[in-house]
């Protein structure tokens, strides 16, 4: 929540509600809060261990994916069940201290802003130029890119709490956890968190579709004077090309679905004024997103749905399991 002025008398507005349900839907909600956690963890986990394990499946591409499932893990352990938990019982009830702590994380949200910007700049250069991307781009390349994302997002979340205060005071009332925000940093927050990294987001991705209708149209004019084993194998890239661009496509519709009403309340914080309950709910809709995401990957990546497989089943640990061809 950015509040650029606040008294202790407000803290009327924002006393703890006292619960009204059930015991047995207070429960209910537990166990649900619970089950979507460990869906979380064990969905982004999956993802982790298959890109990490199997040598095949080492690529530029996959390296930003493991990247997202990590920061998505990463928020199922430390901010999905403290949010659940606050909205469930309608107050902080973890401290001042641990409030800090708790807003310093929430440096994984824009984590995974300016990684899924990254495999848009990645498929854009590979579909754009893909000469150039296959020898300038590599892994090693892509992981120090992720490594110095990751330590400058959470260098800056650490600087805007620190010269905002909030280390000092993050728990103005009690029962509550406030972030505090100057008007400038608010407005610097919101183009550095979300309207630069969505602007890139949305700038490429439309430019990956027009990039790769323009692919089919040129291949499809290929087939027509081709051979046919040539024809069969530009058909297969076709095929391919298409439906990475579409799981992609999916990918990215979703993460924008979940993160716009986030957005909007970010917008809208400073000019009218908002509850607190609505904007609990708008972040657990961000959160979600980090549980959406390996059904993403299970629904549309066969080699997935492979590595779970041999995860389950134990054959990971089998000599030589990395080698095991997980792309056919």
């Amino acid at each position: 929540m950015n509040l650029t002025e606040f008294n202790q008398s407000d803290c009327e507005h924002f006393s703890c509600a006292e619960r009204t349900v059930s015991p047995a839907v207070y429960i209910l909600l537990y166990v649900c809060s619970a089950a979507v956690v460990l869906l979380t963890l064990c969905g982004n986990l999956l993802i982790v261990i298959s890109i990490l394990h199997f040598n095949q499946l080492h690529t530029p591409t996959n390296m930003l994916m493991l990247s997202l499932a990590m920061s998505d893990f990463l928020v199922g352990i430390f901010l999905m069940p403290v949010m659940l938990i606050w909205t469930i019982e309608s107050c902080w009830i973890f401290g001042r201290y641990f409030c800090s702590i708790y807003w310093l994380f929430s440096g994984l949200l824009i984590i995974s802003n300016y990684t899924i910007a990254q495999i848009a700049v990645d498929r854009y250069l590979a579909l754009s130029n893909p000469f150039l991307y296959m020898n300038i781009v590599s892994v090693r390349i892509t992981c120090v890119v992720i490594g110095f994302n990751w330590c400058l997002v959470l260098s800056y979340t650490t600087a805007g709490l620190y010269f905002n205060g909030n280390f000092k005071s993050s728990v103005l009332c009690p029962g509550e956890c406030f972030l505090l925000l100057n008007e400038v940093w608010s407005v610097i927050d919101n183009v550095l968190s979300f309207i630069f990294p969505l602007s890139v987001i949305i700038i490429l991705y439309s430019l990956v579709f027009v990039i790769a209708k323009k692919h089919v149209t040129a291949i499809r004019e290929l087939n027509n004077h081709a051979r046919p084993n040539a024809q069969k194998i530009t058909s297969y890239s076709m095929k391919s090309e298409r439906k990475a661009a579409k799981v992609l496509g999916i990918l990215v519709s979703v993460f924008l679905i979940c993160l716009l009403p986030y957005f909007i309340y970010s917008l809208l914080v400073n000019v009218i004024e908002l509850q607190l309950e609505t904007f609990r709910n708008v972040l657990i809709i961000l959160y979600f997103n980090s549980t959406i995401n390996p059904f993403i990957y299970a629904l549309f990546y066969p080699w997935f749905r492979r590595c779970i497989k041999l995860i389950i089943t134990l054959q990971i640990f089998q000599t030589d399991s990395a080698l095991i061809n997980v792309i056919t």
